[in-house]
């Protein structure tokens, strides 16, 4: 008899055969599963797909994988410190967001998926070449998020969203861009950090994928990922303290409180990279914030390149995002660099907080 059959029983055993083999298999199909697999295998569900939304989210990968290439020799190339410029919100601009501007833009201009692209990086609309066809869709992105962390080996990110045109034809304009979040065909964000992991979602789930750099692909390592109802950790820059107002300083003091029937005190995590701190607590639940504040009254990040991107991920992972009072997706942009304040994770925590930011509660 079998060390296994002593403990369990001859059915015991062979049950327990039966799901390792299925645990096993179930792991090797995971890892055969690519990111490009995974596309294509989403394109099959729509009977009249061209394979122009597979194409654009291909090509998108590959300006992923050439920035990972620079990220992760950083300090051994020339790409830390920071150029001579400052982008359109007026930030100091990294040789880092330089370069994945620049690479995101070469990889997407010429496939004829897209009609038109808006980068945090520039100032207006970035336009197809004539000499490239153009097609149906619009992205927006920040190449590089958390620009703070480079010099210093942290966590960054870049986030994306996509778009349907609204105009009929021709090079797309700023009515394509400036569309409210809940339009939007998909979304994602990728965090370079011990490991680069790719996460998106076109409205069916949200997946993520981990890139291997023996193969050079992204395999699924996280899928249909739920974020938890409420977690423990909040996600703020308490260096801004002062400058809040009392509905945002009441909620923090609320959660520092220790309560042990509702799990209070919460614990303070901050990176300082939104893709990265969103990426944790998506998946051990809880709430980031960037509020508005004395120096920036209509708030600090972007609403078309950060807020509506990870707010569209939020939502179909079961969590919520609000800028206090609205619902972020229902927001429409007027301008291609709007600003806005973010509460965003667990449904539960921010709905807690939009209760103290509207003076529903107090602490």
């Amino acid at each position: 008899m079998s060390r296994q059959e002593l403990f369990t029983g001859r059915d015991g055993a062979r049950r327990l055969s039966e799901k390792n083999r299925s645990r096993e298999r179930d792991l090797a199909s995971r890892r055969l599963m690519t990111l490009g697999r995974h596309i294509e295998e989403g394109e099959r569900m729509h009977p009249g797909a061209t394979g122009d939304f597979s194409g654009l989210l291909s090509d998108l990968a590959i300006a992923v994988k050439l920035i990972w290439r620079e990220v992760s020799k950083a300090g051994l190339i020339d790409i830390l410190g920071v150029t001579d410029k400052h982008n359109a919100s007026g930030d100091e601009v990294k040789k880092l967001d330089e370069f994945a501007d620049e690479t995101i833009y070469k990889a997407m201009d010429h496939g004829g998926h897209l009609c038109v692209m808006a980068s945090e990086e520039s100032e207006g609309l970035i336009e197809i070449p004539t000499r490239y066809p153009v097609g149906k869709y619009v992205l927006v992105y920040d190449p590089i998020d958390g620009s703070s962390n480079i010099d210093a080996n942290a966590s960054i990110g870049s986030i994306f969203g996509v778009f349907r045109r609204v105009t009929p034809s021709g090079p797309g304009t700023d009515a394509d861009c400036l569309q409210p979040g809940y339009k939007q065909v998909a979304a994602g964000y990728v965090v370079y950090g011990p490991s680069t992991i790719f996460v998106y979602c076109t409205g069916k789930g949200v997946h993520g994928f981990t890139l291997d750099p023996s193969v050079g692909e992204f395999l699924l390592s996280h899928e249909n990922v739920v974020i938890p109802k409420r977690g423990k950790i909040y996600s703020i820059n308490e260096g801004n303290y002062l400058r809040w107002d009392d509905g945002v300083k009441n909620y923090i003091n609320y959660l520092k409180k220790e309560d042990k029937a509702t799990n209070r005190p919460y614990s303070s995590r901050y990176i300082g990279s939104l893709a990265a701190d969103f990426h944790r607590n998506l998946l051990y639940g809880g709430i980031f914030m960037y509020p508005s504040d004395k120096s920036h009254p209509g708030g600090k990040l972007r609403l078309l390149y950060e807020a509506s991107p990870l707010s569209f991920i939020v939502e179909h992972a079961g969590g919520r995002a609000t800028d206090g009072k609205e619902r972020i997706l229902d927001i429409v942009p007027t301008s291609l660099h709007q600003k806005t304040p973010l509460f965003i994770g667990s449904g539960e925590d921010v709905k807690e907080a939009e209760e103290f930011i509207q003076g529903k509660r107090s602490y």
